[in-house]
């Protein structure tokens, strides 16, 4: 049987525009920085006596894929509500595709689940976000202290780092089996998945 549903796995460096492009598509968006892993569970990584956020085991892929599993075969889950000045979960919400035959799951960790949601026969597409890296530095940081996700000092630096490690960033998500694109290529594809009928219609 087919899955009536299908999802769009969109990464990308830290402040690439993931959110922006998904938003733009016009599809569902499940936000996979809500799978963040509470700042008090003991499995989180450290660097330097200090969580290491950026690691993708600060990260609940398997509650991730889980989501998406059911969203495909069902239409509908519960997703959790991240807040991340909280570093925790604060609550949960109801998501639903409807009639939509995709949809789009984006977070910097998306590429970690693209060879699962192949597996698993959810996948569409799925996509690494790339622009020019002093784009990404300054939307970022604009972001983030919009959104006092921490001190400013604390964000200065962290965009600092992140602007060095992201080539390495887009390396590892297009080794995972992310596709690097633009924005508007990523809305070419999906447009063109959305033409094509897919996922395929039954009946």
């Amino acid at each position: 049987m087919i899955p009536p549903h299908r999802v769009v796995l969109l990464a990308g460096p830290s402040g690439s525009g993931k959110s922006y492009i998904a938003r733009q598509t016009g599809l569902p968006v499940l936000c996979l920085d809500d799978f963040y892993k509470d700042g008090d569970d003991p499995t989180l990584p450290r660097r330097n006596g200090q969580i290491d956020w950026e690691s993708p085991d600060s990260w609940d892929a398997e509650a991730a894929v889980e989501v998406i599993d059911q969203l495909v075969r069902h239409g509908r889950a519960e997703v959790p509500v991240y807040a991340i000045n909280k570093d925790r979960r604060v609550a949960t919400r109801r998501f639903e595709l409807a009639s939509s035959p995709l949809f789009v799951a984006e977070g910097i960790f998306a590429a970690e689940i693209v060879e699962e949601c192949r597996r698993r026969g959810l996948l569409a597409g799925a996509y690494a976000l790339r622009r020019p890296r002093s784009a990404t530095f300054l939307r970022r940081l604009v972001r983030d202290l919009a959104e006092q996700r921490k001190a400013p000092r604390v964000l200065l630096r962290r965009s600092m780092a992140l602007l060095r490690a992201e080539p390495a960033v887009l390396r590892r998500q297009t080794g995972l089996g992310a596709e690097a694109a633009r924005g508007r290529d990523v809305l070419r594809r999906v447009a063109g998945l959305l033409a094509a009928g897919h996922p395929p219609r039954t009946g």
